[in-house]
């Protein structure tokens, strides 16, 4: 089940991106910039504004099954367009469609309000997520391909199947 994030659900999230983040960062970055309670606690935090935003700012959405979270989604909307910011799934809970769910339910908030283009930035090293992401017909943008040590790929938004 997908639905929208609230403020109970904000240690599950925080636990679950950090177990996510580690799956891809684990011997690149050193551990300290995406583990331990210091960054537990900041990314709690970065959690939550994101859950508080308005729905016109974005938004963030859960993957839930059997009661516990096994995936999240968010993107928020400013001046400068849409972003999908986080899409994680639990490693344990990989090769099971939950991030298939949560995009799709990211597209369809996106072609409700009237989104036609949408930007996100995917680790260098993240192999697994640049497959999914080109498997689900994100492009690279060859006019900004990187962001420091991650890619910009970009969607174009089309209306819904079968219109």
């Amino acid at each position: 089940m997908i639905r929208a994030a609230r403020p109970a659900d904000l240690d599950a999230i925080a636990a679950l991106h950090a177990r996510a983040r580690a799956t891809y960062y684990r011997g690149r970055i050193p551990e300290e910039a995406y583990a331990g309670e210091a960054e537990l606690a900041r990314s709690r935090e970065n959690w939550s504004l994101a859950v508080a935003r308005t729905a016109a700012e974005g938004r963030v959405l859960c993957a839930e099954e059997d009661g516990r979270l096994t995936g999240v989604a968010a993107f928020r909307t400013a001046a400068d367009g849409t972003t999908l910011t986080q899409l994680h799934v639990d490693p344990a809970h990989w090769r099971r469609r939950i991030g298939t769910a949560l995009h799709a339910a990211c597209l369809d908030a996106w072609r409700t309000a009237g989104v036609g283009r949408v930007r996100l930035e995917v680790y260098e090293h993240n192999v697994r997520a640049q497959a999914f992401y080109t498997r689900h017909g994100w492009r690279p943008d060859p006019a900004v391909p990187r962001s420091g040590s991650h890619r910009t790929l970009w969607l174009e938004i089309g209306p819904p199947s079968g219109e």
